[in-house]
Formats: C-alpha cells, structure tokens, sequence
C-alpha cells in the first residue's frame, strides 16, 4: 500500500486544482473514485517528533488491516493546519481528515459531529472540547506544556539548583548565574515558538489562581492591561533587556531552537512534554531536567495543557464514512494509542509505554500538578487569539513596549466580538 501513497504539499495541491475537480475529479482511487477503493486525504502537522516517516510507518498498520483504504498525506509545509484546511477549502478541494486543528464555535461546521459515536465518549478531553453540546475534535491523550527543560552540566557549573526554582525572582536569579557562566539562559525561536512559550509561562502564573479569567476576559470584566498578564508582558521586556533571551531567536525555526538547546548553546527551554521523545532520540536525555515553570503564587502552578494528537473529519469529505473508521481506529486501538504517545511524549490513563528518566521527569510534575489548565468550551478565548497573541510577543522582540502589547492586544480582542 505505502507505494501508492503521495504526498501533496501546498504547490503540489494547487498545481493539482487546476487540472481536476473538487475531491479529485476523474482519479479513480480517491475517495468516491469508480475503482473500488478509497484514499483518505489526511492533513499532517510534520514536526521533529512526527516526521514523515511516522506518518508513513503508523498509516501502513491501517493499511495492512484494511485492504481497498490508502491514506494520501497532505503535508502542511511552512503553514499551520488550520491555515492549509482553509487553503484547501478556499480552493473547494476539502481533505477528508485534519490532524491538530481545533474547531472552535465560529468553524465547527466545517467538521463532523462525532457525539453519536460510542467509542467517542471515552477519548482524553472529550466533553472539555465540546461546542454547545457538539463533539467535532477527539485525542490521542494530553499534553502538558508549562515545564522548563534544563542543561544539567549548566547547572552545575552555574551553581544553580533547579529545586530551589520556584518563583520568578528565583528564576531570574539563576538567569543571572547561568549568563555569568557562558550560557545563553533562555532558548526561543521563532514562527509560533514565541508566542507558545509565553502561553506557557503566563497561563500557568495568571489561570492557575484566576481559573475563569477568560470568560470575564470575554464578558468585559477583565483586561490584559489590568491583570496579571501585564506582569509577563514586562517580564519579557526585561529579559530581552538583560540578554536573557535574544531578539535573534525569532529568525530560528522551531527545530532550530530545539537543536540549539540540545547542543547545549543554551541552559533552559521552555516546551511542552513532546520535547521529551527529541532528547531520546538525540542521547540526552539523563542530562537534561525538567521542573513546572516558575510562578509567583500558587506553586508548584498548573499546568497548561491541551489535547494530544487531535483528529477532526471535515464535513465537505466525500467518504465520512471511511474517515470516522480511521479516526477511530487513531484513538481506540491500543497500538496506535501506544505508538502515538510514545512518538510526542503524550500521556493517556490507562496507557504507559517505556520512558527515559527525563520522561519520568514530567511523569513526576503532573503529579504534583494541582491541575491541568485546557482553555476550551467556555474557557476558549476568540477565535485566531493564539496568532495575534504570537505576533505581540515577537512585537517585544522588535522594539515594543509591554504596555503597548497589551493595549494592542486589548484592541485586537475587543474587536474581535
């Protein structure tokens, strides 16, 4: 089967609608094609972790147990998920499935209503996903984001101890020593890095004590300019003063910056629990740490934390059918479970796979976690939140203000009801 796969990235795809009808035109193995078999037109997030390989090795079990069924990956390239599923719409050639798009009130019609299947129910976050009532997206397990991964021999050569970090002017104390030392304290990077990691930081410090601060953020009762959020605008202000982080950042990519800090060009990287499987993968693992991310009230704080490995079926598909039986099989066979969350470091109840110390590592901090934050159902901030939010961070990196981020921000949001 893995011989008839094709990959289409965004050139390919568009070079393809000028010459075919939507869904495929005249091919006979796409879905609703004359040949008798089907190919499901699947959009993929590649990342360090998930890799075409991945893709490749996970679709050809499914394949082997289901003869006629070819899964055709759609690559996202240099864009989001999201953004290729609308490019893909705009040119009325929908895919059947999109991996790591997150539907939301204004788009959920563009996505299929799993809620009457049985095997649904029982996915990770299921009902904290849900849009007045509806069920349009299902996971593989969760992920949990508000960790600070830490060069040991940094450390230790510093004479920091990572135990000892807990709220900010600790940190910003070990910033200091590490700097001191020859190391760059603080890894970013560009594209959606900056913007992640600050969501990391932040939501972890502000909705750990406040945790309705977006529905009064939605209702008016609340600002950016006027909450905690202000603090860590500021916090970033400073830290690119101070050299802490580095206005270079922005032009690495994200498997640049994560390659810098597994060189060890840098002490401290602020990720989600996916940086795990790249340290194994890379030999490091036993020298890297791992501890929540500082906070100025409750600590150990929340952490942030999201769907792992989400799945949506577009409702344009032609063969939905077949798309919910692939959905399915991506988060009930316990294979695929198991190799899904292994690949990305992602957890799941009932479900462990073999992990390193470092993974052992996160195991240990959402246990002592007084939480998981999911910023979903009525707690989901307005649609394309996440994309401005990320350009107003790299604004900190170019010159502006925190004050004016926040003002901006404010702007943007109001704007957006």
């Amino acid at each position: 089967m893995n011989s008839r796969r094709r990959f289409l990235t965004a050139g390919v795809l568009a070079s393809a609608v000028l010459t075919a009808s939507a869904c495929g035109g005249g091919d006979d193995d796409v879905a609703g094609g004359e040949g008798g078999d089907t190919t499901l037109r699947m959009i993929v997030n590649i990342t360090p972790n998930l890799t075409e390989q991945f893709w490749n090795e996970l679709f050809d079990k499914y394949e082997a147990e289901n003869p006629g069924i070819t899964v055709e990956l759609e690559l996202t390239g240099t864009i989001e998920a999201e953004a290729k599923l609308q490019q893909d719409l705009a040119a009325g050639d929908p895919p059947d499935i999109a991996q790591h798009v997150i539907p939301n009130p204004e788009t959920a019609e563009l996505f299929v209503d799993l809620s009457g299947e049985d095997w649904a129910a029982d996915t990770p976050l299921f009902e904290d996903y849900a849009i007045d009532g509806g069920h349009y997206v299902v996971g593989v397990g969760e992920q949990i984001q508000s960790l600070v991964f830490y060069n040991k021999a940094a450390f230790d050569e510093a004479g920091v101890d990572a135990t000892q970090l807990q709220s900010i002017a600790q940190f910003e104390d070990a910033m200091r020593k590490l700097q001191a030392a020859g190391y760059q304290p603080l890894q970013s990077a560009g594209q959606w890095v900056t913007g992640a990691q600050f969501t990391m930081l932040a939501d972890a410090g502000v909705l750990t004590d406040e945790p309705d601060w977006v529905v009064e953020r939605k209702n008016g009762e609340t600002s950016f300019a006027d909450s905690g959020y202000l603090r860590y605008f500021e916090l970033y202000e400073s830290w690119l003063k101070e050299g802490f982080l580095t206005q270079s950042a922005l032009g690495l990519e994200y498997p640049d910056g994560q390659a810098a800090f597994l060189a060890g060009d840098s002490a401290m990287y602020i990720m989600g629990s996916y940086f795990v499987p790249a340290a194994d993968e890379a030999g490091l693992s036993d020298q890297i740490g791992v501890f929540p991310v500082p906070a100025d009230g409750t600590y150990p704080p929340g952490q942030f934390g999201n769907m792992a490995q989400p799945y949506t079926v577009v409702e344009a598909s032609d063969a939905k059918e077949e798309a919910i039986d692939l959905v399915e099989w991506l988060v009930t066979d316990d294979e695929a479970i198991e190799i899904q969350l292994a690949a990305d470091g992602n957890l799941r109840k009932g479900f462990s796979y073999d992990v390193s110390s470092l993974g052992e590592g996160v195991q240990a901090v959402l246990d002592a976690s007084p939480m998981v934050i999911v910023k979903q159902g009525e707690r989901q901030p307005v649609h394309g939140y996440a994309e401005e939010l990320n350009t107003q961070v790299q604004s900190l990196f170019t010159g502006s203000s925190a004050g004016d981020v926040a003002a901006n921000l404010d702007s943007w949001w109001d704007s957006q009801r």
